[in-house]
């Protein structure tokens, strides 16, 4: 086949390429330039996608021997993820950025011009492994090393771009085995750090980051009864389960730490209480998706597995697709315990055994434990 392989400059995307490549396919090496900031560098393992990435992964086109090049994808990147993650925050929800941009960018964007320029699939440098079924159907799964396993960002992937998707990785049953055979290839990335945290905000100062792009307003930080037991300066730089940087000046009266409950921005109001107030009985989302072939019959309720984060543990569930009143579709997901820390905005990505069924971004969830009445004060 004709593949593109998007190289960022790690050593995952690296070997990948390079596989494709021993694999017989005719490869071509593209680099995203997501920022258009000049002099943007990396610092250790913060950040991606920088003028320091590019070189490295030039530098291994050049080793594996196939063509390679630069698109600027930055004003898409900025529109679709940056701007999308900075309208969430505002609206109180807490988005994922790594999600949005496999679904927008990489195989949306990028794979889109792929094929219009006559290539069959895009190759990625995701742990995560493509199997095919009886009847001839893509699905998506969990890679072979769970340590590694990266099928939870991926989950937002539809049938027709799984249809164009590449994973070499997927079969490797450790990262150590990947930098052992970059080294041996010659690619300098073989130690090259993973990078973690978001890359646009590479200082890792997610909530002074927003407060630049949003602004600064004073607001109260309550119990669940409305009583005011703090401030802050801006509901946005809250997300659901946060137990660092609320500050407040008046103990519990059971001496024990407070959490975010809530995150109120059309009242710049942060609501706050203890760890077991965290804990969701149910959550549901209407943008959904099936990662492959859907369930026959999904309004009848099914077993399966939800993970609400990437490196979460799966917790086994029950969900269903339900009509709404106004004619609207939701997909109600029922964990057999209840989540602690659940956030709208987040990703629910629902699994049947290893393979990725779909996944859905939370509108709403519905606590496990009963809310105290609001004070009238």
């Amino acid at each position: 086949m004709k593949v593109l392989a998007a190289m960022s400059g790690g050593v995952d995307s690296a070997v990948a390429a390079a596989r494709a490549v021993d694999a017989g396919h005719d490869v071509v090496g593209v680099h995203l330039a997501l920022s258009r900031m000049p002099g943007t560098l990396r610092t250790g393992s913060r950040g991606c996608c920088t003028i320091e990435d590019s070189s490295d992964a030039q530098r291994a086109a050049n080793i594996i021997g196939i063509p390679y090049y630069v698109w600027d994808f930055s004003e898409r990147f900025k529109l679709d993820v940056v701007d999308d993650f900075i309208a969430e925050y505002a609206a109180g929800r807490t988005p994922n950025p790594c999600m949005r941009c496999n679904e927008r960018i990489k195989f949306a964007a990028l794979l889109e011009k792929a094929l219009d320029l006559g290539f069959d699939a895009v190759a990625t440098g995701h742990y995560a492994t493509i199997l095919t079924d009886a009847a001839g159907n893509r699905e998506l799964h969990r890679a072979s090393a769970w340590a590694k396993d990266q099928s939870y960002v991926l989950g937002v992937l539809t049938a027709e771009q799984l249809a164009h998707s590449m994973f070499p990785l997927g079969a490797t049953p450790s990262k150590a085995l990947v930098r052992a055979e970059a080294a041996e290839r010659g690619f300098s990335v073989a130690s090259k750090p993973d990078s973690h945290d978001i890359c646009f905000i590479p200082d890792g100062d997610t909530r002074g980051w927003l407060a630049e792009k949003v602004g600064t307003a004073a607001g109260d930080i309550v119990e669940r009864d409305g009583t005011v037991i703090g401030s802050h300066e801006g509901a946005h730089g809250f997300t659901i389960g946060q137990r660092r940087g609320l500050n407040l000046g008046v103990m519990a009266d059971d001496g024990r730490r407070r959490f975010v409950l809530e995150v109120k921005t059309a009242t710049n109001t942060v609501v706050v209480g203890p760890k077991e107030a965290l804990a969701i009985a149910e959550i549901a989302g209407s943008r959904f998706t099936w990662a492959g072939r859907a369930p026959e019959q999904p309004e009848v309720a099914f077993d399966c597995e939800v993970q609400i984060r990437a490196h979460a543990d799966p917790v086994p569930a029950v969900a269903q697709v339900v009509s709404l009143t106004d004619g609207s579709l939701e997909l109600v997901i029922r964990p057999h315990e209840p989540l602690i820390g659940v956030s709208p905005g987040q990703t629910a990505v629902v699994y049947v055994g290893t393979r990725v069924l779909g996944q859905t971004t939370i509108d709403r969830t519905v606590s496990a434990v009963d809310q105290p009445a609001v004070s009238a004060a």
